[in-house]
């Protein structure tokens, strides 16, 4: 990895994702698109009731069988301070199958989204760690080599966003020590 380039467009911080000012920012979905717990009930909080309406839309037009695993879809950021919200569904963990390859997906898919809709800086919070159970360090690893692959492509300050110092910690130290 360029770490050069990594060191120059991404941030690593431990804060509340929804008061970020930057012109995306990802939400962990489930598959209805209609709010949830974690980072998902938080985002429609702080978007306001007009973002579960743009939800609810998609699901009419775009996705009436819900959000793919690994697969984007966008709205406004309503009352966030974000221009957009890019949702995703991150994989549930599965000892039994590889998913890593739907995890890179959703870090991949919502670049290419928010790059085409002129965004300058997106936001992610850690996809599928906590209720959908994929290990940290496995996912830190995924996120590690989807931003190497498409900082070089895409436009994009990238900032990883995690909910707790302890996690935060965690993923600096994956990223220093590969």
């Amino acid at each position: 990895m360029n770490m050069d380039l990594f060191t120059r467009r991404v941030s690593v911080v431990t804060a509340d994702i929804t008061k970020l000012e930057v012109d995306a920012i990802v939400n962990a979905a489930n598959h209805s698109l209609m709010g949830g717990g974690g980072v998902d009930g938080a985002i429609h909080r702080g978007a306001g009731p007009e973002l579960k309406h743009a939800c609810q839309r998609l699901r009419d037009t775009e996705w009436p069988d819900g959000l793919p695993d690994g697969e984007v879809a966008l709205t406004e950021g309503f009352e966030l301070p974000a221009r957009y919200v890019i949702h995703t569904v991150g994989p549930a963990y599965a000892k039994t199958k590889d998913k890593s390859h739907l995890l890179a997906n959703c870090y991949r898919n919502a670049l290419a989204l928010a790059d085409k809709h002129g965004c300058l800086s997106i936001a992610f919070p850690a996809i599928s760690t906590g209720v959908y159970g994929y290990p940290f360090d496995e996912a830190a690893r995924v996120v590690l080599d989807v931003l190497a692959e498409a900082l070089p492509r895409h436009e994009l300050d990238v900032t990883l966003c995690f909910f707790s110092e302890k996690d935060t910690k965690a993923f600096e130290s994956i990223m220093q020590n590969g």
